[in-house]
């Protein structure tokens, strides 16, 4: 046991590396492409949201086809060869963005994104590879926080490479992806071994098929439904986040980028230091559902915000409340399937969050470009996240029930879990 957790120590800090090289890149595109998008709009904010939305659903659709693909190709080839094709999909994306003369152009370039968005997922594939039942919350909130800390010092470099030219940032986030292939190719150890590999069905990778096999593991619908319908308002929030802003408060590029660097700085204090002793003192279920009811009712006030000083106190009650709910229930997830089926679980969850993309985004921008118009169809500029308060609320719900159905489950029956 001693040595096994020997081996997991460096293969951890290996892949958290490999994430927050990957996040930063991210972060510097993320706030500069709906200005981007604008910019081939004319300026238009209204027209820009819409258009985003497009371009976000079609990202999405390539996403929802392709991640079950890498997740069962990743159960078969092992986790650092998706990861390492995932990193030269991205540099490429990167830099079609970077150069892209038109919206069609642009539009191409969110497809190749969308299929080879598969960083998060084969991630968690790996993280559940080398953790021991109980340490996975913590460890999938590690991940989360090294995801945060590329947010932090991304969208500032970001916003200051974009005030000097709206491409410059794509250019520099292809040149980290790069950077991070050749370090997961000379530094990034495989996790998955040769007795826990499955053979590659392609009919088995089917997203659909993919999502009725997952849900047929015990509690595993319920739980895909609440991670639906959250990921809905919480995709949808983050795809109006810059537009909005603009649009409510009158805030640029620059303060948009602070806002989202606060928001991964929040990530790396919330994930990286309170999942583990939030999990160990209130238990896995209790923290998913507690947390998506305190994002709930954040989103609810944030949605009745009048004043740009409001948003810091409500991004921080928000986070919190996500932050710690997304890696527990991960962790709850991942129990339910067998080690050689890690990958899919994992792809099928980022297939979930895909289909979450295509609604989400493309349903905010069109509630954001409602309220933008001129009139506006309805006066309520934070509709959108009224309507994110209600699905949080929703999914509350369902966690609710389900951990009723978990407590009458005889203690010896139960998967594993951190706080049994």
């Amino acid at each position: 046991m001693g040595t096994a957790s020997r081996r997991r120590k460096p293969a951890l800090a290996f892949i958290l590396t490999t994430v927050v090289i990957n996040m930063l890149g991210v972060g510097l595109a993320w706030p500069i492409l709906p200005k981007l998008v604008q910019s081939f709009e004319g300026g238009d904010v209204s027209g820009a949201a819409f258009t985003y939305g497009l371009l976000a659903a079609g990202f999405a659709v390539a996403q929802f086809v392709f991640q079950p693909v890498a997740g069962a190709l990743s159960d078969h080839f092992g986790r650092r060869t998706i990861m390492l094709a995932a990193l030269a999909g991205i540099a490429v994306d990167h830099l079609v963005v970077a150069l892209a003369p038109t919206l069609a152009w642009l539009a191409v370039a969110r497809v190749v994104g969308g299929i080879f968005a598969t960083t998060n997922a084969t991630a968690n594939a790996y993280i559940a590879d080398i953790s021991a039942p109980g340490e996975r919350s913590r460890n999938f909130g590690l991940v989360g926080a090294a995801f945060g800390f590329g947010f932090v010092a991304g969208p500032l470099l970001g916003g200051f490479l974009g005030s000097i030219d709206l491409r410059l940032p794509f250019f520099a986030a292809g040149a980290l992806a790069a950077a991070n292939l050749l370090f997961g190719f000379f530094a990034l150890p495989e996790s998955l071994e040769p007795k826990n590999r499955k053979t590659f069905s392609v009919a088995a990778a089917n997203p659909f098929a993919t999502l009725a096999r997952i849900a047929r593991f015990p509690g595993l619908g319920a739980l895909m439904a609440a991670l639906f319908l959250t990921s809905i308002g919480q995709r949808g929030l983050e795809a109006i986040w810059v537009l909005y802003l603009d649009h409510r408060f009158g805030w640029g590029v620059r303060d948009a980028s602070i806002s989202l660097a606060f928001v991964g700085f929040l990530f790396i204090v919330v994930q990286g230091g309170m999942v583990g002793p939030v999990v160990r003192r209130f238990g896995e279920w209790r923290v998913v559902a507690g947390g998506f009811a305190l994002s709930a009712a954040t989103l609810g006030a944030y949605g009745l915000a009048t004043r740009g000083w409001m948003v810091y106190p409500l991004i921080a009650m928000h986070i919190l409340g996500n932050a710690l709910a997304t890696p527990a229930l991960t962790a709850i997830c991942s129990r339910q399937a067998p080690e050689n089926e890690q990958g899919l679980l994992q792809g099928t969850l980022s297939s979930i969050n895909a289909v979450a993309i295509i609604i989400g985004p493309f349903a905010a921008s069109m509630v954001l470009s409602a309220v933008t118009a001129a009139p506006p169809l309805l006066d309520l500029p934070g509709a959108w996240f009224i309507i994110s308060a209600l699905l949080f609320g929703a999914g509350t719900a369902l966690v609710v029930r389900q951990m009723a159905r978990q407590a009458q489950i005889p203690a010896g029956m139960r998967p594993e879990s951190d706080n049994t």
